[in-house]
């Protein structure tokens, strides 16, 4: 049962990384490319957390790369 749990509560929150850097100001690195990976690496206490967060935010962040690359150039 727990492992269910875990699971689930996983999956309710991959692609928060994607979200919360594109979407709450001064959160993550917004206008960049791959801001939700940038913001599940970043260095704070929750980066294990984040961590299970990283393979969603790749595969959201891929599909959202050609809206990203209609807003750079970015450095």
């Amino acid at each position: 049962m727990k492992a269910i749990l875990v699971v689930v509560m996983a999956l309710m929150l991959s692609g928060c990384g994607s979200i919360i850097s594109r979407a709450i100001p001064g959160q993550g690195h917004g206008n960049q490319y791959y801001p939700g990976v940038q913001w599940a690496l970043r260095d704070t206490p929750w980066r294990y957390v984040t961590v299970l967060d990283l393979p969603l935010s790749l595969v959201f962040d891929t599909l959202l790369l050609p809206i990203d690359a209609h807003h750079g150039p970015y450095d």
